[in-house]
């Protein structure tokens, strides 16, 4: 896919096919209430929000873990450091390949200097980077009943934000479905070097 995206190749025409799609639902449904849900959704995607929102969660596991039964692993402050360097790396991963890509957004705008360009999108990876690790984070702490549900709710939420920035025409589709492969890689990973859950 950033192979096809790198060279303008033939993949691109899914990007015109789904923003076409999507601008003729968008202006069928009308709706305002749908529109400010997908720019709430969007915007779950600024690193403003999500990695605040991965920092404290981390905060939690940690403290979920530290005043936990005896069986609690005696790391109970991994999540405290995995957080942090969670936060540093997204930009690590995402920001070089933006510059790399430069690919103009959806609106057809040229790229400015000093702009970094829409391929991975940036929100998308930091949504569900954020998320996806303070989620992982919080299970080790969490019934395992209630950790599937937690888990369940941040892809929904991952799935959300990228459907919202393809809906309010802040990124192609390609630019997401990027973000949501990169995110699965790092969580991937992420979730291997884990101590297991209890």
């Amino acid at each position: 896919m950033s192979w096809q995206v790198a060279v303008g190749g033939p993949l691109l025409t899914v990007d015109h096919r789904v923003r076409t799609a999507v601008t003729h639902a968008r202006h069928a449904a009308d709706s305002t209430v749908l529109n400010r849900l997908a720019q709430f959704l969007s915007d779950l995607g600024d690193g403003g929000i999500a990695v605040p929102a991965l920092l404290a969660t981390g905060a939690l596991a940690a403290w979920l873990l530290h005043r936990g039964p005896s069986a609690t692993p005696r790391r109970w402050w991994l999540p405290l450091p995995t957080a942090a360097l969670t936060a540093l790396l997204i930009p690590l991963l995402v920001v070089p390949a933006k510059v790399y890509f430069a690919r103009p957004g959806p609106l057809g705008l040229p790229l400015v200097p000093g702009q970094w360009g829409w391929y991975p999108s940036g929100h998308t990876s930091t949504a569900c980077i954020a998320y996806g690790t303070g989620a992982l984070l919080l299970g080790r702490a969490l019934r395992a009943a209630v950790r599937r549900v937690l888990y369940a709710a941040t892809a929904v939420l991952g799935l959300g934000v990228g459907a919202g920035l393809v809906w309010c025409d802040y990124h192609w589709f390609l630019d997401v479905l990027a973000g949501w492969c990169l995110s699965g890689l790092v969580l991937w990973a992420l979730a291997r070097r884990l101590p297991s859950a209890r």
